[in-house]
């Protein structure tokens, strides 16, 4: 853990010096008549906002609330969980007020207790009925809000322009369709139509979801009682969509995106179209600098024009620990970070999606940020199980799509995949 911004002395005021005396008599920092000045602890995660943002949210926050003095704290990303749950237990006033984590962590924190219940705010001052849902409804649970979001990512396809005029292609499908019989053009002359590994289960996911499928879904409205569903109709036509699409291509079948890391693939310059965040186009371009300037974007295509297709939405939520002895404070300082002025600032210094889609415009002029955007709109979020860590810890959704890839029954393998995540959120392993 590192803090951002070390404690700064305040330069002594003329008025701060004539009352000294009058505090050391009182015996504390209260004057009669006076309010103390307080700390709000805040723990953000490395990599979330750069130091300069934290700097710039810090003084202005301070001079809005002259009572509050901010300590920001940067935490590791290893080993969070285990810190977070002790912190959540903390009673005697020395843990975090608001806490960062990822967006699809909140039901379990919430499930283990400790975090507090935030849906008055969110309703009366914070604008939840405009939150992207793949932020909002994983910080949600059993109908109360305690997660608020604060970023987006999520994926869009980073394409080849060079090859895509080569193929004669002048603008980006716009359907699912589009996309198919554009990568069946662009597969030829020894160049991949797409690289799309076998086992990218996110990728899925979203096919999944348009189709009005799930991974998995509750028996009944806060039961608690989970059933996989990969072996519904809905879901086995995501699958079939899948299997089209990364046929056109020379994926693995037995591997993930990061195996071999599809960015050193694209970055040989020969394959057309890949699906990552836009922030791979960073590496792809360091590993071949010829390419840059030739990368384009655009948002996973959907069923019908004019609705992008569904993607997974990582990014953030921010939570106030039930046990923290400052829930006020606490509440002013993710009011300012989820508010307007400062989900503009942070989608532009880190290249984010705003927590709202009206704020999109933010980040317009930034090309892979703008495609993610439009995308997020219609971003979903893992079940919202406190125990889906369970699920993703020996993955069988991974091993079923690779049964699939590779001949197998389709209905016969999605049965059993359902079948070992039904018994990972309902026991806690598979």
């Amino acid at each position: 853990m590192t803090h951002v911004r070390p404690h700064r002395p305040r330069a002594a005021t003329p008025l701060a010096l004539a009352l000294s005396s009058a505090v050391l008599l009182a015996g504390c920092g209260v004057l009669p008549g006076g309010d103390e000045r307080r700390t709000v602890t805040v723990w953000l995660m490395r990599g979330s906002a750069s130091a300069e943002f934290v700097e710039r949210f810090t003084e202005d926050f301070e001079k809005e609330h002259e009572d509050i003095e901010l300590d920001v704290r940067v935490q590791e990303w290893t080993g969070i969980g285990a810190k977070v749950k002790k912190a959540l237990k903390e009673t005697d006033g020395d843990g975090p007020d608001v806490i960062e984590i990822g967006n699809t962590q909140v039901a379990q924190y919430v499930d283990e207790g400790g975090l507090y219940d935030l849906t008055l705010e969110s309703a009366r001052d914070l604008g939840m009925d405009d939150w992207l849902p793949g932020l909002a409804e994983p910080g949600r649970y059993n109908g109360a809000q305690y997660g608020i979001p604060w970023y987006a990512a999520n994926r869009v396809v980073i394409y080849n322009k060079d090859l895509f005029a080569k193929a004669g292609i002048t603008r980006p499908p716009r359907t699912r369709e589009e996309w198919i019989a554009d990568t069946q053009k662009l597969n030829t002359g020894g160049s991949q139509g797409i690289y799309l590994a076998g086992q990218d289960w996110y990728t899925l996911s979203g096919f999944i979801w348009d189709e009005g499928g799930d991974l998995a879904k509750e028996t009944k409205e806060s039961s608690g009682d989970w059933r996989g569903t990969l072996h519904t109709p809905e879901a086995l036509r995501g699958m079939a969509f899948y299997q089209r699409l990364q046929a056109l291509g020379r994926g693995p079948r037995d591997a993930d995106e990061e195996h071999p890391a599809q960015s050193g693939v694209f970055a040989r310059g020969d394959v057309a179209q890949i699906i990552a965040v836009p922030g791979a186009a960073r590496a792809i371009e360091e590993k071949n600098p010829g390419l840059k300037g030739k990368l384009g974007y655009f948002p996973i295509p959907g069923k019908k024009a004019g609705k992008p297709g569904a993607v997974f939405t990582g990014g953030s939520d921010l939570v106030v620990p039930e046990r923290g002895d400052d829930h006020e404070g606490a509440v002013d300082v993710i009011a300012a970070l989820a508010g307007k002025k400062w989900q503009t600032d942070l989608a532009r210094t880190m290249n984010y999606v705003p927590n709202k889609a009206k704020l999109a415009p933010a980040v317009a002029g930034e090309a892979g940020v703008a495609a993610m955007a439009v995308g997020a709109a219609n971003g979903r979020a893992t079940p919202n199980s406190p125990r889906w860590a369970a699920v993703e810890a020996d993955n069988p959704i991974k091993g079923y799509m690779t049964a699939v890839l590779t001949g197998g029954d389709p209905s016969t393998h999605a049965r059993e995949a359902s079948r070992k995540i039904t018994r990972a959120l309902n026991l806690g392993g598979l």
